[in-house]
């Protein structure tokens, strides 16, 4: 796995909008790939529940015939959560405080998510001989 290519693009994704203050790519089964996260923050138990979150998105999305999922946001008294689907086999959480501005997280996401897919997707490719 390019570890270092993951991280400069959640770095990169960081640097873009202010307000990010943690970002992890997961497996779609809940399990870390990477994560660029504070010591109070447990990156592997934020895998599983942006999995298990995701996952019911996505069902929800497809029960009533919204297409297929692209993210979901969840907001707190401290800040957010954004979950953004990597394809069907990955995710990618960004943290975020109050001030964080969403509407150029969603614009700022876009191509990260793109890059991080295909480094994911090379990473596939490889493993499987390919």
């Amino acid at each position: 796995m390019d570890h270092e290519a993951l991280a400069l693009e959640m770095r990169g994704l960081r640097e873009q909008v202010t307000g990010i203050t943690d970002t992890a790519v997961a497996a779609a089964d809940g399990l870390l790939i990477a994560a660029d996260t504070a010591d109070s923050i447990d990156p592997e138990g934020l895998a599983a529940l942006a999995a298990a979150g995701l996952g019911l998105a996505r069902r929800t999305a497809q029960a009533t015939a919204r297409g297929t999922l692209r993210q979901t946001v969840t907001y707190g008294s401290h800040g957010c959560a954004a979950f953004y689907a990597v394809g069907d086999t990955a995710l990618m959480v960004v943290l975020g405080d109050e001030g964080m501005d969403m509407d150029l997280l969603h614009r700022a996401s876009g191509p990260a998510l793109d890059r991080i897919g295909s480094i994911l997707m090379h990473q596939n490719k490889t493993a499987e001989g390919v």
